[in-house]
């Protein structure tokens, strides 16, 4: 059974940091397109970033240079640090992977059940 399990989510001033983790199993990881995603109320959820098999990354425009996303392999766990927050970056997180459960052929894409982000005055 895959499952991902988010943390370190909660709130923060205006200009702080947070960083979230997202820890896996049950998927061949290293293989894994692991991604962030989050949701605002109202709003659909969007991309944050992503990390690749190869560690290429990518970012929402809104948050380049501001968020860092990283893996780490040995712990089949990926990062998003995120600095500089702004009240709109206020969203539950979720964690995305698109990767092999152990024994499989195929790739199937799975979620975290999400955490959330305040970022207040």
């Amino acid at each position: 059974q895959v499952q991902l399990v988010e943390s370190g989510g909660g709130l923060v001033q205006p200009g702080g940091s947070l960083t979230l983790s997202c820890a896996a199993s049950g998927l061949i990881f290293s293989s894994s397109e692991m991604s962030w995603y989050r949701q605002a109320p109202g709003k659909e959820r969007e991309s944050v970033a992503g990390i690749g098999s190869a560690n290429s990354t990518n970012y929402a425009d809104s948050v380049k240079g501001r968020f860092t996303i990283s893996r780490d392999n040995a712990k089949n766990t990926i990062f998003l640090q995120m600095n500089s927050l702004k009240p709109e970056d206020t969203a539950v997180y979720y964690c995305k992977a698109v990767g092999r459960p152990s024994g499989s052929v195929r790739d199937f894409q799975y979620w975290g059940q999400g955490t959330q982000v305040t970022v207040f005055s």
